[in-house]
């Protein structure tokens, strides 16, 4: 049992799959570009570090893409640009909420526990994503990827989620399904539960070594009682 006042969950991989969004979104910045697009396939494999890293890695073609291997700034910047434009078009696109999670989210709010959403999507997208997917309700607070200057797996955006809802850092357990959730919850000092499904940069589930790892949200919701 994980004892918690508070529950922080991640968004892309964790309550959304988001994946299809993403990767329609790198298909047309591609195409614009006058380049080959990549599959669906290799493009969930970037995904973690926010958009400008996934803009990198598909334009380079490689998991550890940095600027200088993608292309040179300017070329990244007006590749950045493109993306970000059909993105907004796409953040939605043919996504699904996983199962569970909505059981999940309603047992939470049903014993009073507060809740967060963490993420590394920029705030515009996370907004646009949680509305049309209707899980905005559920969360009075969201720390998205460029609300600080630091992002997970810094610890940073989880002790500002703690601060915002009014709790110690080590009364609250976050929820995701990579190792930048379960880096930053350990730095920030709280318990940390993986799903079994999501993003994980081609990582290996049990090398996250995260408290409890669970095949629904609302298998999470059972494993947390009362701090």
């Amino acid at each position: 049992m994980i004892r918690a006042r508070a529950v922080l969950i991640d968004l892309d991989g964790t309550m959304v799959d988001s994946v299809p969004g993403l990767s329609e979104a790198a298909r047309r910045m591609m195409l614009e570009l006058g380049l080959p697009p990549l599959p669906q396939s290799q493009v969930e494999k970037y995904v973690g570090k926010g958009i400008g890293k996934l803009v990198e890695r598909v334009l380079a073609g490689q998991l550890d893409a940095t600027p200088g291997s993608a292309a040179d700034a300017a070329a990244f910047a007006r590749a950045l640009e493109i993306y970000e434009r059909h993105y907004l078009d796409t953040v939605a696109w043919n996504c699904d909420i996983y199962p569970g999670v909505i059981d999940g989210l309603d047992a939470f709010v049903g014993r009073g526990l507060p809740l967060g959403c963490v993420t590394n999507k920029s705030l515009r997208f996370a907004k646009v994503l949680l509305a049309r997917m209707e899980l905005d309700r559920y969360f009075p607070v969201l720390v998205a990827g460029d609300t600080l200057p630091v992002k997970k797996p810094d610890p940073g955006p989880l002790l500002h989620a703690a601060k915002m809802i009014g709790v110690d850092p080590v009364t609250m357990v976050m929820i995701g399904d990579s190792a930048n959730d379960v880096l930053a919850a350990r730095r920030a000092g709280c318990p940390v539960i993986c799903v079994s499904y999501g993003y994980r940069e081609g990582a290996d589930l049990p090398s996250l070594k995260a408290d409890a790892i669970v095949d629904r949200l609302i298998d999470a919701e059972r494993l947390i009682g009362a701090a």
